[in-house]
Order: C-alpha cells, then structure tokens, then sequence
C-alpha cells in the first residue's frame, strides 16, 4: 500500500547532464540528495549528528537565498576518483553483462534528488565506491551490504523508483566488491518522512532569514 501510493504521485526526471558540472550543481541546488540522506535523518536532538543536519540544512538554504550553489570546486583526490570510478563502472558493465545508462541527476518532483553512477536495466541502479585496499579487504571479509552507505543506496532506490541496487567497491590491482540491495519499504518510508520534515524546516529557515532581510 505505501509503495502503491509513492507510485501515485512520483513524477521522475532524469536530467541529463555531466556529474560534477555547473549544470549539475545548480539542478541540484537547495534540494536534499541521496549522498546527504543520512545527514538528513540524524536522529540526535544535539551532539554532533545534530550539527552536521543543521550545518547542511543552512547551505541548503544558502543556495536558495541567493541563487549560487555553495560547492562547484574540484581537486586533485576528486579527479582521480572520477577516473577510478569509471573504471570500475566499465569493470562491472564487462563482468555484469547488464545494460547500463549513465545519468546525471535524478529528480521525483517532490524536493529530493539523487546522482546514481549507472541506471541498469528497466530497474536497476549502480552505486560505485573507491577504497583504499586496506578498506576493501574488511569489506570483503565482512560479505555484506555496507551500512554506512544504506541511506544514500535506499534514497537512490526511492528517488528513481527502482527495485535493486548494486554497490561496487574498487581499487585498482584489487578484487571489485560488490553487493546487491532490493528496495526496503519501511525503511523508505521512515527516510521519505524525514526528508519531508526536513524540507519544511528548511522551508522555515530561508523564509525566517528572507524576513531578516527585508
């Protein structure tokens, strides 16, 4: 039933453009995405968790305000994650055998947003991490969907209204990890809600600051 009526009133856009380009930041400017989901649902009424929710809400309304996104900047470590990122993504398209699409931003119309690294298929979708191979060995030994990355992969999930999702972990001269996730309704539920109230808060702000203003 709560999937039914998500269906009811999703409105998906797929924007295409480059990842990481002005377009692509000013697409995605004053809206929650994926990658921040988790900061969005901090549960804690104060402690650090709190902070980093309030930090990325006033950027967010930042944006807003005055119409300029708050991060267009690239380095060196960023660079070099984009050419590791579409090895992996090549990689897993030659061992995978899947169709893939590559995408730039994700919209459903409601004030939420998300970048996948590939759409697979009709209902699929690809999640690509680096790490050094220290990192990737416990995730090896571990065998499971890593949980630092469930929010992003779920928001994902929920933005494009796919049903599974494949986290790949890669560094080069290493074995690729990777981890299948289907679409978690309660889980979803609990997320969007969040998202929602943090929207509305957000909303608050930029008019509370705009008053300020005038």
């Amino acid at each position: 039933e709560l999937r039914r009526n998500a269906r009811e009133s999703i409105q998906i856009v797929i924007h295409d453009c480059e990842q990481g380009s002005e377009t692509w930041f000013r697409i995605r400017m004053g809206m929650p995405t994926a990658s921040e989901f988790a900061t969005v649902m901090a549960a804690a009424k104060d402690g650090k968790e709190r902070k980093t929710r309030n930090t990325y809400m006033r950027k967010l309304a930042g944006e807003i305000i005055t119409g300029e996104p708050m991060e267009s900047y690239r380095n060196a470590d960023m660079d070099r994650g984009k050419v590791m990122e579409a090895e992996a993504r090549n990689f897993y398209a030659f061992t995978s055998n899947e169709v893939m699409q590559r995408v730039g931003f994700v919209t459903n119309g409601d004030r939420r947003g998300c970048s996948p690294d590939s759409l697979i298929g009709t209902s699929g979708m690809l999640e690509i991490k680096t790490a050094a191979p220290h990192i990737l060995i416990e995730k090896i030994e571990a065998d499971k969907f890593p949980p630092e990355h469930v929010a992003q992969c779920q928001g994902n999930l929920m933005v494009a209204e796919r049903e599974y999702i494949d986290i790949a972990i890669y560094w080069p001269k290493m074995p690729m990890f990777v981890k299948r996730a289907y679409r978690d309704e309660s889980f979803i539920y609990k997320m969007s809600a969040e998202i929602d109230a943090f929207n509305a808060e957000l909303h608050e702000l930029v008019e509370k600051i705009r008053r300020y203003g005038a």
